[in-house]
């Protein structure tokens, strides 16, 4: 079995968990979060909003980030294997920052927000790399921020995510070409709604070091492992469009 064989399962696995119907408890749960969200003031709503926006926007396409030149001439396999090892690395700095700001307390607390926001940014130019793509491709980075929605979103919000990235070299091109244009309301609830029963316990006096910590570690954890499923489909998806090219040519061959 190749290891390309072998991950397929494994995409099966996560494409399933993407599409399936939502649990009841997950339902509670958004109906609960957009209750809490209707009492928020409208104001408050965009200031956060912009808030986000100015970081993503400064992260994907400022000169926050020195971006990596893509990596070539390698295996899945072999990209896969530097891949992990950067995520590990990215987990055990997102639990150091995360340890350090939950021991400080409720201020220290809010600023691991940007501070965390910018690893987990970070990792994914790293990543997209790493798989060979041109991180300075304005598509690409609009590609990373779907992967960020994609990990970062309630039940619903990833599926309809996951759908627009089935097929991305055909979708980036009906994409915005202006970021102001991007959902970034949307965007910003979901990734503040996701957070906020893991990082809320991060303030709380004593717990606050350990729960940063395993926070950070965890989300991490999940942004990388929703990179490399998303590389992967691209992988795929790329081979199959080589694939079905070349059966077409062959097709249209004169036979003797």
């Amino acid at each position: 079995m190749t290891y390309e064989q072998k991950i397929t399962s494994e995409m099966d696995f996560w494409r399933f968990k993407i599409l399936q119907k939502p649990s009841l408890f997950s339902k509670v749960t958004d109906k609960v979060q957009k209750k809490i969200n209707s009492y928020i003031p409208d104001k408050v709503h965009n200031a956060i909003t912009v808030a986000i926006k100015q970081m993503v926007k400064a992260v994907l396409f400022g000169s926050t980030f020195t971006t990596s030149e893509p990596i070539i001439d390698l295996t899945l396999m072999h990209r896969e294997a530097l891949v992990k090892k950067k995520i590990e690395n990215y987990k055990k700095t997102g639990a150091v920052e995360g340890g350090i700001t939950g021991a400080g307390g409720f201020l220290m607390s809010l600023a691991d927000f940007p501070l965390l926001l910018g690893i987990k940014m970070k990792m994914l130019f790293d990543i997209a790399a790493i798989y060979g793509y041109e991180v300075k491709d304005y598509r690409e980075r609009l590609f990373m921020l779907h992967i960020f929605q994609l990990a970062f979103s309630s039940k619903e919000e990833s599926k309809n995510v996951f759908i627009k990235m089935q097929d991305w070299d055909n979708t980036a091109h009906q994409l915005p070409t202006n970021i102001d244009e991007f959902d970034w309301l949307t965007f910003q609830q979901q990734y503040r709604d996701y957070i906020d029963l893991a990082k809320l316990a991060q303030m709380l006096p004593f717990v606050g070091a350990a729960v940063g910590a395993v926070a950070n570690y965890k989300l991490i954890e999940k942004l990388g492992k929703t990179a490399m499923m998303s590389y992967r489909m691209r992988h795929f998806n790329l081979q199959y469009a080589v694939i079905s090219k070349q059966e077409t040519e062959d097709k249209q061959l004169p036979t003797d």
